[in-house]
């Protein structure tokens, strides 16, 4: 099982009633849940733990990852209410303003965490659940007690207006990342974390730090990978772009999904995986999220889709 961890909220999309008026309309989310729901139609059959409201919100979460094949046993119930993410689409690029306080997510202390078992072979961890406060903290956590034995994967999906303490934020991400066997950026988030500088030296400094495999998107052009002694480019698939919501965890999920299915998700793999595994995991990452970006929304492919 691959165990993704991190948020689950509601995408309140914009839309337009029949009388013309602007409205928004509630769609499951959240960067990691779009993950754990892009593995699961891929028949990983993965997990997934954050706390779910006990709300008409939550239930709505629990029952889009049901619909997936996504086991949820291993996350808790709390009454708090679920996070609200309005989102504004300009150009197909996605702003967000969030409604989190006191929410389920961030309820999330050190003594929720759970055991897990043989069958848990990677976790996945990233999102605005690591931006701040007590629960960031527990997730934190989790990800080092459990580096040393299993494949950790971590994407931040960087939300600058989501991040109160920058600083604090920062020593977190790179502690993580740090532990981490894969880390995946985006070029802008890498800037962001790292200041400018070329991508190949920027990613560098990560795997000086621990990090066994750097994965870099850079938009349309494509993605690219860097270890401690290999670069693999892989260009986009060229597709008529709806919105881009969703893209990159599909895509993380597509490369988790890849690297699964060719033997190579353990943390000795990793440490010496080939160009050749190397390049199939970020095509199917790529393939992947040429399909979601193509449909409005975050709606990924499924395996039969591929």
């Amino acid at each position: 099982m691959i165990l993704c961890c991190g948020e689950a909220l509601i995408d309140m999309l914009p839309r337009e009633t029949t009388q013309g008026e602007q409205a928004f309309a509630p769609y499951a989310g959240g960067a990691v849940f779009n993950t754990a729901i892009a593995l699961g139609r891929l028949e990983a059959k993965p997990g997934f733990f954050c706390p779910l409201s006990s709300d008409l919100f939550g239930e709505l979460l629990v029952d889009t990852l049901h619909g997936s094949d996504v086991d949820t046993s291993l996350s808790p119930r709390p009454d708090a209410p679920t996070t609200l993410a309005f989102v504004r689409l300009q150009d197909g690029h996605a702003t967000y303003t969030f409604y989190d306080e006191n929410s389920a997510l961030t309820s999330l202390r050190a003594p929720d965490l759970p055991a897990c078992g043989e069958n848990v072979k990677a976790l996945f961890f990233g999102g605005i659940s690591l931006a701040a406060g007590p629960s960031a903290e527990a997730f934190q956590a989790l990800m080092e007690r459990e580096a040393p034995g299993r494949v950790t994967m971590i994407d931040p999906n960087i939300r600058p207006s989501f991040i109160r303490d920058r600083d604090a934020y920062v020593a977190r991400i790179r502690a993580m990342m740090s532990v981490a066997d894969i880390v995946k950026l985006s070029d802008e988030d890498l800037e962001w974390l790292e200041g400018a500088g070329d991508n190949a030296a920027l990613a560098n400094r990560l795997i000086e730090r621990g990090t066994k495999l750097v994965l870099i998107t850079l938009g349309a052009e494509g993605a690219v990978a860097y270890t401690a002694d290999k670069r693999v480019f892989v260009p986009s698939q060229k597709v008529e772009v709806v919105d881009t919501v969703g893209a990159g965890d599909t895509f993380n999920a597509g490369v988790l999904y890849g690297l699964q299915t060719r033997g190579q998700l353990t943390k000795a793999a990793i440490a010496q995986i080939s160009e050749a595994d190397i390049k199939a995991a970020l095509e199917m990452g790529a393939k992947c999220a040429a399909i979601t970006v193509s449909r409005a929304g975050a709606n990924p492919p499924t395996l039969s889709e591929l």
